[in-house]
């Protein structure tokens, strides 16, 4: 695992390197590999990639590349080169888009390049007009590390020229800046340039307050480091100890949300145990119900089986005896619809045969089975579309002629009988029957579907010629119901599906 991880740091690590190299151009990396190595070939690379960062509209790149050309021109007191670099850089920063901020801020970079050769060259009075022309820039730009860099050049500038009051001003300005700032670094070195320009200059005087200041400086510093790192372990603690509190506190409460946790879990334990027990209870009660349903059914299977029977044994009798005698027809009849309600239930899972009828003749002859039934002028109507629909023939004529009877037998004079029929979906069609006069009442709406709801004087009928129907439209997987919305008079509604 840690040499997965080892080789998956060092793959992130050379991606990461190739990224920054990547941000730089080719003759600036070139540049920084020959720099320790091959100074002329640095210095050229330099200018290379300066002028390619111009080309390209990177001159904050290109500037301080060509600066770095020039300070390693003037390491080998090649000056007149020094300065025609710095001219062209000049140019380029003048033909630059950049703002008069950032022009300003690469003009300081390129007078104190010029300000440094002639600090080199022991040129006082041209030195000194570039670090002016080095304050105007600072200011311009208004950048601190700038400004920093100012204070440092002009220190080292007074104490290489022996105005060492003037360079003991500037340094204490410096130093005391630099070192609330924390770069230490920089005072450091112009504390190391001051002893050199005292042994340089023969002064004991000078080496030696300059070393007793150095040495007072750096105790100072490693005081106030001492005192930074004294702070950051008083600030490390506090910051521990409030982690510290602010842990206590999460493990006070998670405890009381574990407790609280442990509670809900025995409650849900107990509320399982209860549930438990009622769900055997239930499933023992459902049982016992299934049975008696199982019973039910069974019994009723028999029942009509039992009936069927006796229905099939009376009918030779009855047809000996004189069938037109009321009592003697109404027994045929209600044997009849006996034997016909008892092979529909016996027969209900199975399938039933449809057969493509053109619906207006078809629903047309229907209706004129009744024309000699109605009362005087009672208006019979047949508003059916000119298409086909596949139905089961026998089923679907014997529940639409029975409720075109009823109709007829209901609708008073003047009345109107209508045959419907609308495609509801894809797969759902209708067959509406409807006629005017009295409604059926709400409350017997469903009862009338159902058989032997109550006893009949058989010879008025037996009240099994809805039910029949009933049967027959859920055995086609549709059904018949009576619509509550239709309120001038009765309309059924026979749902099939294709």
């Amino acid at each position: 695992m840690m040499k997965r991880f080892y080789v998956f740091m060092m793959a992130f690590l050379a991606c990461s390197m190739l990224a920054i190299a990547q941000d730089k151009s080719e003759y600036h990396q070139r540049a920084l590999e020959a720099e320790s190595t091959n100074i002329a070939a640095a210095r050229s690379s330099y200018i290379k990639a300066f002028h390619d960062y111009a080309n390209k509209g990177q001159i904050k790149a290109g500037v301080e590349c060509g600066v770095k050309a020039t300070s390693l021109y003037y390491k080998e007191n090649a000056f007149k080169e020094a300065f025609d670099l710095l001219r062209d850089i000049d140019v380029a920063i003048s033909n630059a888009s950049a703002n008069e901020q950032t022009k300003a801020g690469m003009r300081y970079l390129t007078s104190r390049e010029r300000m440094q050769m002639y600090v080199r060259m022991r040129r006082s009075a041209n030195a000194m007009d570039h670090i002016k022309n080095m304050e105007v820039y600072a200011a311009r730009a208004n950048d601190e590390s700038l400004k920093n860099d100012l204070l440092y050049n002009k220190t080292i500038y007074y104490y290489t020229f022996g105005q060492n009051e003037l360079g003991n001003a500037m340094f204490a300005q410096m130093s005391q800046k630099l070192t609330a700032q924390k770069e230490y670094d920089k005072v450091d070195e112009a504390y190391k340039m001051l002893i050199a320009n005292g042994r340089r200059s023969n002064s004991a005087n000078l080496v030696a307050e300059s070393y007793r200041s150095y040495m007072v400086w750096k105790d100072s510093v490693s005081a106030l480091k001492t005192a930074e790192e004294i702070d950051s372990l008083k600030q490390q603690i506090a910051n521990n100890e409030a982690s510290i509190a602010d842990k206590d506190s999460s493990l006070s409460m998670r405890m009381g949300f574990i407790i609280a946790l442990i509670v809900v879990v025995a409650a849900l334990v107990v509320a399982l145990v209860i549930g438990g027990i009622t769900l055997m209870r239930f499933i023992l009660l459902t049982r016992k119900q299934k049975k008696t349903i199982k019973l039910a059914n069974e019994n009723n299977a028999l029942k009509a089986k039992f009936i069927s029977n006796i229905s099939s044994q009376l009918e030779p009798t009855l047809r000996k005896i004189d069938g037109q005698q009321p009592e003697i027809k109404a027994l045929l009849d209600f044997s009849a619809h006996i034997q016909t309600l008892s092979d529909i239930e016996n027969t209900m899972e199975e399938n039933v045969e449809l057969e493509d009828t053109s619906l207006p003749q078809y629903c047309e002859a229907l209706m004129d089975e009744i024309r000699n039934k109605v009362r005087k002028d009672v208006e019979l109507t047949v508003n059916v579309p000119k298409m086909f629909a596949n139905i089961n023939r026998p089923y679907v004529s014997h529940i639409i002629f029975h409720l075109l009877s009823n109709a007829a037998e209901h609708t008073p004079e003047g009345g109107h009988i209508t045959l419907e029929f609308k495609k509801r979906s894809v797969h759902k069609f209708q067959f509406l029957v409807s006629n005017t006069g009295e409604s059926i009442p709400e409350e017997l709406r469903d009862e009338i579907f159902k058989p032997f709801r109550e006893v009949h004087d058989l010879t008025n009928g037996d009240g099994l010629g809805l039910p029949i129907c009933k049967q027959m439209a859920l055995k086609m997987k549709g059904d018949l119901e009576i619509d509550p919305q239709f309120t001038k008079g009765t309309r059924f509604v026979l749902d099939l599906f294709a």
